[in-house]
């Protein structure tokens, strides 16, 4: 007699039928975007392609001797007040975020003393002297000094 023993569904069945695979689809294909969306807003590149110069990170070497060794140390381990701004526990506090992330936070609070009186290109120098020295390599383009294109470039545990 076939599906409908016989007879035709009437408007209601249909939908009764159809309802479901339409709710199907429509569900993978929300789950489907919003996983394009997630994906296009990853930052492009990460810390390990050379997103700096080693001229960018000596010029911040001489910025954070300056500016920041006070309360960070020579060697980065932080301090009473101060974290750590080398080694895993860096690392990890950062891993996840953008290079734009760290800028703003060091250019908006730092030094302690005097919150915000980096300029941009120093702020960068300093960030590629961090960099530097958590052993990441250097490349042949500086570090941008805006935060819009920081935040392009992924603070990442390894390559």
């Amino acid at each position: 007699m076939g599906l409908y023993n016989g007879r035709k569904p009437n408007g209601a069945e249909n939908m009764k039928n159809i309802m479901p695979k339409i709710i199907f689809t429509m569900t993978a294909m929300t789950l489907i975007l919003g996983a394009s969306a997630l994906k296009a807003q990853t930052p492009a590149r990460n810390v390990w392609s050379g997103v700096f110069t080693s001229d960018q990170a000596a010029q911040g070497k001489t910025v954070f001797e300056a500016k920041c060794v006070t309360c960070h140390g020579a060697e980065m381990t932080g301090g009473e007040m101060a974290p750590a701004l080398a080694g895993q526990m860096f690392v990890s506090n950062w891993s996840g975020q953008s290079l734009g992330d760290l800028f703003t936070r060091i250019h908006t609070t730092m030094p302690a003393n005097d919150p915000g009186s980096l300029n941009n290109a120093e702020v960068a120098q300093v960030v590629a002297y961090i960099l530097s020295f958590n052993q990441v390599p250097a490349g042949a383009t500086p570090l941008p000094s805006d935060e819009a294109a920081l935040g392009q470039i992924a603070i990442t545990e390894k390559k």
